[in-house]
């Protein structure tokens, strides 16, 4: 795998670690994937969820903590690497964190979870990068073009995500319900075609990286094939020892099998895969009343909502794995073991 430029920083290994959600992956687990020359990626969702103000104020204690993960993952990573944080589109303040991510100094924004066409407003700062995820060749066009005719701008990465992710995804229920996404190799190149107009316009080079089922060294030879010049993992760094999550978390990936994984309705809008548990089936049968709305997503309706996500994350992350939302990628069976983050970064690296 070759070094990538970045705006003007070197990623010297072109992995990225995936942003997961409430606490799964913050500064240890972050820190660690940079010191080993990768991306290191904060997620802003509920990143203060353990803050002891944050039941009564989480957007505060939220705005609060994300700059203290920031400086202590740049500790951790001893100066190589970079740093990113993860911010979902749909989240309430979207503004706020992406500007208080940027004046903490972060290297490069992830922003997915529907399309983040305004997020070239917000970032001010020309050491920050900005990297859409996408999944398809029609949500590419939009954003670039988007972004080139308001804010004569384009992206500095693009993250493609498949349908083997895990987390919220960027497609119907109906295709998720196939085992295989036939094509999909043809929609990665038909999306890497898409940004070569832009790069000729704007002189730069714009690296792309897939997501989505990368387990093994012989997956990131194949998404280095058909064009790409790196790969996103995520379900496979929480079975690492600097996982942020608890251990409880952890060995739910470890003893989970192929056909524990389920595609669920996320509040969000968006489907989501995750494995069935007590929770899950609780939330098959019927709706579990939300007690207390945590203010954190756009398209979150307490009212109607079918469960509190920011809840049921926090319940899983804490290690009550019983009623917590375990999100997960397509190959969590696979996971026998955990292991140390410069072990998986050598299990991944070509």
């Amino acid at each position: 795998m070759n070094a990538i430029k970045i705006k003007n920083k070197l990623l010297k290994l072109p992995i990225i670690q995936g942003g997961m959600g409430i606490g799964i992956s913050r500064c240890r687990l972050a820190g660690a994937v940079a010191k080993e020359n990768g991306m290191g990626v904060i997620s802003t969702a509920q990143v203060g969820y353990d803050a002891p103000d944050f039941s009564k104020d989480p957007e505060t204690a939220n705005l609060r903590i994300l700059p203290e993960q920031i400086k202590k993952a740049r500790e951790l990573s001893q100066g190589n690497g970079l740093i990113a944080v993860n911010i979902m589109a749909v989240t309430r303040l979207y503004e706020q964190y992406v500007k208080t991510a940027c004046d903490a100094g972060v290297d490069v924004i992830i922003s997915g979870a529907g399309l983040p066409t305004a997020l070239p407003e917000y970032v001010i700062n020309p050491d920050t990068a900005i990297a859409p995820i996408v999944s398809s060749e029609k949500a590419a066009k939009i954003i670039l073009k988007y972004w080139d005719r308001k804010y004569k701008r384009t992206a500095d990465l693009i993250i493609i995500e498949g349908p083997k992710a895990g987390g919220h995804l960027g497609f119907s229920f109906e295709q998720l319900a196939q085992a295989e996404q036939p094509g999909y190799d043809d929609e990665i190149r038909r999306i890497i075609a898409v940004k070569q107009s832009y790069e000729e316009k704007y002189r730069t080079q714009i690296p792309v990286f897939t997501a989505g089922g990368i387990f093994t060294k012989e997956d990131t030879a194949h998404a280095l094939s058909l064009g790409a010049d790196g790969i996103q993992a995520a379900t496979r760094f929480v079975a690492t020892e600097e996982c942020d999550a608890s251990d409880a978390y952890k060995k739910a990936y470890i003893r989970a099998k192929s056909e524990d994984v389920v595609i669920i309705h996320s509040p969000v809008g968006l489907p989501g895969r995750a494995i069935r548990n007590d929770f899950v089936r609780n939330v098959e049968a019927k709706s579990v009343k939300i007690t207390n709305c945590f203010n954190c997503l756009n398209a979150c309706n307490p009212a109607t909502a079918p469960y509190c996500i920011t809840q049921a994350l926090i319940n899983a992350v804490k290690g009550d794995i019983r009623n917590g939302l375990i999100f997960c990628g397509s190959r969590v069976g696979e996971i026998d073991r955990i292991c140390t983050v410069k072990e998986l970064m050598a299990e991944l690296a070509v």
